[in-house]
């Protein structure tokens, strides 16, 4: 069983971090009114962003903040800025530092799914799958998906539920309850793990993914990679998130047929329609916490935050 993270209050910092790609000062000026908004205290450090030709900064530099996050006594909280590329090239700086003392909360959504996956398997954290701080802050994610975030992270609320899962196959639609932790996120970030000291390990868990702009033969083929790796052997379930784009010179989006073939490939139960992604519906999908996952027409999956009042 994983750890609880505790609840924010009013007045709480919020660590912000940078370790993919660089967002704009306008960017970054919305997300510090943004946190200021909920009453919390943004820790933005000056130097965060600075000019590079693929990331927000050096992979020492990022690394560097990220550290600092982690070992700040006075925070529970580390939300990233932006996804794009580049967490995955801090992991081997992770290998050198000693799990930090004070559990934190990390915060975010596609490439940052290199970090959940770490964080959750290496110091064994739950964290979170939600928008970044640059979505939070451009007024664009819709006003229910932030309240359904700010209630879970404030403590208002226990668990997310999600009452629309359409059931892939026969597994899905006569399932029980499964009752297992949830882990994921990206799909192509999560197939860059295989083969590494960070692989993600699916064994008793409901696999959750989402991904955008990958063509349906990019799709199946990191699909058939988690296949021969093994990771749906012992894994309980599979959960499609939102897939947007990809689609072919001819207008059409192959992913659709792929996710069906292989619903009917698996041995587990596949479900499809978890309203998490980067879509303009962003709902936030705790991971590495407890959850219990029904089959039947519709699936519902409930995954509760473990998040606790200090």
């Amino acid at each position: 069983m994983s750890k609880s993270w505790n609840h924010l209050v009013a007045g709480d910092i919020v660590d912000v971090v940078s370790p993919g790609f660089a967002s704009t000062p306008e960017q970054v000026e919305a997300a510090r009114k943004f946190l200021l908004k909920w009453d919390l205290r943004p820790r933005i450090p000056k130097k965060l962003i600075q000019k590079h030709f693929l990331h927000a900064n050096s992979d020492d530099k990022r690394f560097g903040f990220l550290r600092e996050a982690l070992a700040a006594e006075d925070s529970k909280i580390i939300w990233c800025l932006r996804g794009g590329y580049g967490s995955n090239r801090l992991l081997p700086l992770l290998d050198k530092i000693k799990k930090p003392r004070r559990q934190k909360l990390l915060v975010g959504i596609s490439d940052i799914t290199s970090l959940h996956v770490y964080f959750e398997q290496k110091w064994g954290w739950p964290t979170l799958h939600a928008s970044l701080l640059d979505r939070m802050g451009s007024g664009k994610l819709p006003a229910k998906i932030e309240k359904e975030t700010m209630d879970l992270l404030f403590g208002e609320t226990e668990a997310v539920d999600f009452n629309k899962l359409k059931p892939m196959n026969k597994s899905a639609l006569n399932s029980r309850t499964i009752r297992a932790q949830v882990v994921g996120g990206n799909l192509i970030v999560l197939q860059s793990t295989l083969g590494t000291p960070y692989q993600l390990n699916t064994e008793g868990k409901i696999l959750f993914i989402e991904d955008l702009g990958e063509r349906g033969y990019r799709v199946d083929r990191a699909l058939e990679h988690f296949q021969q790796a093994g990771l749906f052997k012992k894994c309980r379930a599979l959960i499609i998130g939102e897939f947007l784009g990809g689609h072919e010179s001819d207008g059409r989006a192959l992913w659709p047929l792929v996710f069906k073939d292989w619903a009917q490939r698996l041995n587990i139960p596949v479900f499809s329609g978890l309203e998490a992604g980067h879509g303009i519906i962003q709902r936030p999908v705790p991971l590495n916490t407890h959850a219990e996952l029904t089959g039947g027409r519709p699936g519902h999956l409930r995954i509760f935050s473990q998040g606790v009042s200090e």
